[in-house]
């Protein structure tokens, strides 16, 4: 390849037709190739290293291609038909619908180990806490599987080269079974056989998480207290709930043993922000994509004392409106709600009546995602033979309706507008529902009477944001950060990636800090060992302006009190 030449690979691929022939296809494939040499030369990867190993990535890519089974290809097929109506219309296969409920009841069954594929090898990359690998020992992040037996006795399977999904399924099991896995320690050391006994893994990283953080001083010298609550999804254990189990998993529950402590069984209270004395709530949802849509009700709940929630309006046009019917809260204090682009569905129902109710004051992107509808999951198997133990067909999630705040307002395509908007790269990447083909238009319904719990008006946001603006002009963090922005938006106006190698180096320079950015923003949820809260220069603004908020309220411009 020729570095020195002036050309470049398109990213505007939505713009991009078919190839004409044979030469325009090769073509094509020559500048994907030199793309990915030029990635790898940035990586400091040697030559031959890096063309062995974009060799193994393309023959693995097309391995899997190979090794589609039906499930998968009737996934593709009929999702295909079904998103050409609705985005969120779509078949589940049977391995996926499992992967959803594991996603929903945050447990499975197995070693709890994630893994990841990397140049055709299966290669550890977390060991969940409190799993069976952890409890064992041996197993370690990196590690490569290179086979997988059953039982004491089974045989080993190959899966070099076998699909990330197929390996999965062959160390997933009953808990109790025996899994057996052929592992090259770190990819280099000598492969050495594990036993490991499957048990019910409980995915914590992915439930709500809280931690207190102490700053600035009250007028008597002590710190305040903010009480943070991580909320990475709306989940809840349906399949428990179905069967009538009281005690099955839900974000509900486990926020309000957060905010007012859970006596155990001995009769101890274990203590939660209202005993710890905390002097404000912040509510995360940057990173929630949404769940269940009674959580969401339910969540909401615990922050005003009873009302509508959501409205809702079927393919008919019959509008009903969901209530929060218990009296009383878990907390009636200040509450500040963090959003971003990717904080969607159920996140912006919480996010919309919060709002609505003048309950607390919500902060991060421009606005939340846009997707404002309402889907439902339809049982295959259960629906065709309506016998117990159906067999395992998978389901349809079918969009059934569409949701409205309080106010009328539907969240569709214009997501929940932030009270006070931060600056961020990702207010700015195509992610919204109204990038996506054929979403479903913004519209209004009439608003439900509802009594608001105003603990904050449009003159204390308009004080909030200058307070803000002030504070963020003289931190060079924001300074660079909106830099940083004006560069991500020249950059997707520019539709290609030059293959020059000069030219290349240079554009990736100015846009490495972005990428580092995205990176982080789109990163899972953290270790459970993490902070919950990084006290970074976007972080610390959201704390300061739930600061200038306790403070406001506490000189009584809004009648609020906490408890």
């Amino acid at each position: 390849h020729d570095f020195t030449v002036d050309e470049s690979l398109s990213t505007d691929f939505d713009a991009l037709a078919y190839a004409r022939d044979e030469a325009e296809m090769r073509d094509r494939w020559r500048r994907r190739i030199k793309y990915d040499l030029l990635m790898q030369k940035a990586a400091e990867t040697e030559p031959e290293e890096a063309r062995q190993k974009l060799l193994r990535r393309y023959r693995t890519f097309a391995q899997n291609k190979h090794q589609a089974d039906n499930d998968e290809l009737l996934e593709i097929f009929l999702s295909s038909l079904t998103t050409s109506y609705d985005p969120h219309t779509s078949y589940m296969s049977p391995s996926t619908l499992e992967n959803f409920n594991i996603s929903m009841r945050l447990q499975l069954e197995g070693i709890g180990a994630a893994l990841m594929m990397e140049d055709g090898y299966t290669i550890v990359s977390k060991i969940i806490p409190g799993g069976a690998a952890s409890k064992d020992g041996r197993l370690q992040p990196e590690d490569q599987i290179l086979g997988v037996g059953q039982d004491t006795d089974g045989p080993l399977v190959d899966v070099v080269g076998m699909r990330l999904n197929d390996v999965v399924k062959l160390i997933r099991g009953k808990r109790g079974t025996v899994v057996r896995l052929q592992v090259s320690p770190k990819g280099t050391g000598e492969p050495k056989v594990y036993e490991i006994t499957r048990a019910r893994i409980e995915l914590k990283d992915s439930e709500a998480r809280a931690e207190i953080i102490e700053l600035g001083n009250k007028p008597d010298g002590t710190p305040y207290k903010i009480g943070v609550i991580d909320l990475p999804s709306f989940y809840m254990d349906m399949d428990a709930a179905r069967l009538g189990r009281t005690d099955f998993k839900s974000t509900t529950r486990d926020v309000r043993k957060i905010l007012q402590g859970e006596t155990g069984p001995d009769g101890i209270l274990s203590p939660g922000f209202v005993q710890k004395g905390v002097d404000a709530v912040v509510l995360d949802l940057r990173k929630n994509g949404g769940g269940s849509l009674t959580e969401a009700i339910n969540l909401t709940g615990l922050f005003i004392d009873k009302g509508p929630i959501v409205q809702v309006k079927d393919a008919d046009g019959r509008v009903q409106h969901y209530d929060d019917l218990d009296a009383g809260t878990a907390w009636n204090g200040p509450l500040v709600v963090l959003i971003s682009k990717f904080s969607a569905s159920a996140s912006e129902i919480f996010a919309g009546a919060i709002k609505d109710y003048q309950r607390g004051i919500v902060v991060g992107d421009h606005h939340t995602h846009g997707k404002g509808t309402v889907q439902t999951l339809l049982n295959v198997g259960r629906q065709l033979f309506r016998i117990p133990n159906a067999p395992q067909l998978g389901a349809l999630k079918i969009t059934m309706q569409q949701f409205y705040r309080p106010n009328g307002d539907s969240t569709q395509n214009r997501g929940v507008p932030a009270d006070i908007e931060l600056p961020s790269i990702t207010s700015h990447l195509d992610v919204g529902e109204s990038d996506l083909d054929y979403a479903m238009k913004f519209d209004q319904v009439p608003a439900v009477p509802f009594q608001k719990t105003p603990q904050v008006d449009p003159v204390m946001i308009a004080q909030l944001r200058q307070k803000s603006e002030q504070r963020r002009a003289a931190v060079e963090d924001f300074r660079k950060l909106e830099e940083r922005i004006n560069r991500y938006k020249a950059q997707k106006e520019r539709k290609s990636i030059s293959l020059n190698e000069e030219k290349f180096f240079a554009e990736r320079e100015a846009l490495e800090d972005e990428e580092n950015e995205l990176r982080e923003n789109l990163a899972d949820d953290k270790d459970e060992d993490e902070a919950i809260f990084d006290r970074n220069f976007y972080n610390n603004e959201a704390l300061d302006i739930t600061l200038d908020y306790i403070r406001l309220l506490s000189e009584g411009r809004v009648a609020a009190a906490g408890r």
